[in-house]
């Protein structure tokens, strides 16, 4: 679905450029992740990615087709949702979506069927000035939907949204994920990259360090012990344990027959100390 080899990008005005030989490829259907500090190239890499600069260096092709030799077509067949939503205020929520709508020359999702999947369907007639930032975000994604694109870009989807709504907001995107959509997330939210992301990429000073899933990542990076806390007679106490044949491990075994046990946890690392680990770098 998308190919990008040996991308260089310098902004205009700037010595040094911004990316600096980027190589990775997306299939269909994958929900791939960009993680990285500010100013590391997420923002540049998904506005060279959604056709907005073109004047880059090395091959980035989409669906087959060069990014800078797209023309209007493109934007029909993609979805965009930045981290800051753009809307008419003094419109109401359905009325920015239909304004939006008549944008598009193909087939178009009925406005209201989006809001309910948000569950924005009592707020249609608000206008944007009204809402709150995590209804704008939602509205945001609804706006993404529209034209049922193959693909979706979304920076820091579940910004400002509460529990119950960061939920829904990432069932939704598994959801496309499910229906063969392509997804590609910009996101400081590690949380939400392990639960979303088929594979994540590190992105520090226009490079990528390590592209790799969560899952394997972490299983590579941790430390395959095992942690128990369990209840006595004085009190809770700790134990640790290689997983290495632990299943013939006679402590461990006595340990889990005769005690009640509090807590029981591998010790896989976390995303983020992985990010550190090997970029040196926090998310900020």
């Amino acid at each position: 679905m998308i190919q990008v080899e040996d991308l260089y990008y310098t902004y205009p005005g700037q010595q040094e450029p911004t990316l600096c030989g980027l190589d990775f490829m997306i299939p269909q259907g994958e929900v791939f992740g960009f993680l990285g500090p500010s100013g590391a190239g997420k923002s540049t890499t998904q506005k060279i990615l959604i056709g907005v600069l073109k004047k880059y260096l090395g091959s980035v092709k989409v669906m087959g087709t060069e990014i800078r030799n797209t023309g209007p077509e493109y934007f029909e067949q993609i979805g965009v949702a930045f981290e800051f939503p753009n809307f008419y205020s003094k419109f109401t929520a359905m009325e920015n979506l239909k304004h939006f709508r008549s944008l598009y020359a193909g087939r178009t999702e009925e406005p209201i069927h989006l809001l309910k999947q948000v569950d924005l369907a009592d707020a249609a007639n608000m206008k944007v000035s009204q809402l709150s930032k995590g209804m704008k975000m939602r509205l945001n994604f609804c706006r993404a939907l529209l034209n049922d694109p193959g693909i979706l870009f979304l920076d820091e989807p579940t910004s400002g949204l509460d529990p119950v709504n960061a939920k829904r907001m990432k069932d939704l995107i598994l959801e496309k994920k499910a229906n063969g959509k392509t997804v590609i997330i910009t996101t400081h939210n590690m949380q939400a990259a392990e639960e979303l992301c088929d594979r994540v990429a590190f992105i520090v000073d226009g490079q990528i360090k390590l592209i790799d899933s969560p899952r394997e990542l972490k299983l590579l990076k941790g430390n395959k012990r095992v942690r128990l806390e369990y209840r006595h007679q004085n009190g809770i106490s700790l134990a640790e344990y290689s997983l290495d044949g632990i299943g013939e491990n006679e402590q461990f075994l006595r340990l889990i027959r005769e005690y009640p046990i509090e807590t029981i946890h591998s010790m896989e690392a976390s995303l983020e100390q992985i990010f550190i680990d090997v970029t040196g770098r926090k998310l900020t």
